[in-house]
């Protein structure tokens, strides 16, 4: 069997405010020190990531730099995270750090999500 392909299309972004809202309401949270995580079930078959990321982190060229690295932890291992799951990164202030980092830090959002989200 062919491995599914790893891209990172829109039907894997959160876009609509009200999502986001949603996702804040929902108050299950995990700081990851370079950033603090919302967790939110979605209904959907995927999971889905949503970025926040304000002027205080740094210029353009910076916060671009900190979405790009997200995205692609995101990619990466999107097949690992539970289904149905939003997570709203709100990145701080930080040094940027390794790759594998991120994707930690979003494994271990992913996972405690996994066990404190009600189900629907």
């Amino acid at each position: 069997m062919k491995a599914p392909r790893a891209t990172f299309g829109p039907k894997f972004r959160v876009r609509s405010a009200a999502d986001f809202r949603r996702a804040h309401a929902t108050r299950v949270i995990e700081d990851v020190g370079f950033a603090v995580i919302h967790g939110a079930r979605n209904g959907l078959d995927h999971p889905r990531l949503g970025l926040a990321v304000s002027r205080k982190v740094g210029s353009a060229v910076v916060r671009n730099r900190f979405k790009r690295l997200l995205r692609e932890a995101f990619r990466l291992q999107r097949y690992e995270f539970p289904l149905g799951i939003d997570l709203i990164i709100s990145v701080r202030p930080h040094q940027e750090r390794a790759a594998d980092d991120y994707r930690r830090g979003l494994s271990r959002a992913a996972a405690s999500f996994q066990r404190r989200l009600p189900v629907d």
